[in-house]
């Protein structure tokens, strides 16, 4: 008798200790997500940190030698204006702005940004069909090597300096591209960070840069196919 009950409670023993084991690694695997989940946001913060600072402190560089062109990506305040400045001390032959809005005329945005006139007319080539850091980057690379240019200085806000250089860079590593960083805030001192608007504009293109070197890891047939949605979305 005692046998054959040790029997029947034999297979019950069993289905305990399986549910309790179960139980167990249920309770370790949600700690695991969680330790990851903890880990994820660290390196998310930190990875923030060090895109605000080096963005933040980012250089003018010194072009004494003067470059083949000049590119500027519109978007941001100021950005033209210095590109304009670059091509009137002669750092560039000529200068292409991209990403200008279909409606604009040329003498409208001559007037806007206080570009001389004879400058504007000789020497500065508009790009109309850009619609994001991509496109801006593409068609950059079109005006410059239609042009035989080998060495352009590229004109952007001091935080969209590293998406830009990575989507020139992923575009084309035939053309040296140097970057021309515009600051509209001096903030060097590192007090970006008590600054709610200034964080905001750096977590998005933070964010954005993530994305942008994300898709640079994918292959060129997948990635392409990822830039067409985006594009169809925005539009």
């Amino acid at each position: 008798m005692d046998g054959l009950n040790d029997s029947n409670k034999s297979p019950d023993a069993d289905v305990a200790r399986t549910r309790g084991l179960s139980a167990t690694m249920g309770r370790y695997f949600v700690r695991f997500l969680f330790l990851l989940a903890i880990l994820a946001i660290g390196l998310f913060i930190g990875g923030f940190i060090v895109f605000s600072d080096r963005v933040t402190t980012l250089d003018i560089p010194d072009i004494t030698e003067p470059a083949d062109g000049i590119v500027v990506l519109t978007g941001g305040y100021s950005r033209i204006e210095g590109a304009l400045e670059l091509l009137k001390n002669k750092r560039g032959e000529r200068l292409f702005i991209s990403g200008v809005h279909p409606s604009t005329k040329r003498s409208e945005l001559q007037r806007v940004t206080g570009g001389d006139a004879t400058l504007f007319e000789c020497c500065v080539d508009i790009d109309r069909s850009a619609l994001d850091t991509v496109g801006n980057a593409v068609e950059s690379i079109k005006w410059a090597s239609a042009n035989h240019y080998k060495r352009v200085i590229v004109v952007t806000n001091n935080y969209h300096i590293p998406r830009t250089m990575l989507e020139l860079s992923r575009a084309s590593q035939e053309i040296e591209f140097i970057a021309y960083p515009i600051t509209n805030t001096n903030l060097k001192e590192g007090d970006w960070i008590t600054r709610g608007q200034v964080v905001r504009v750096l977590l998005m293109e933070y964010i954005k840069y993530l994305g942008a070197v994300a898709r640079a890891q994918l292959p060129d047939s997948f990635s392409s196919v990822t830039d067409k949605l985006l594009h169809q979305i925005r539009e």
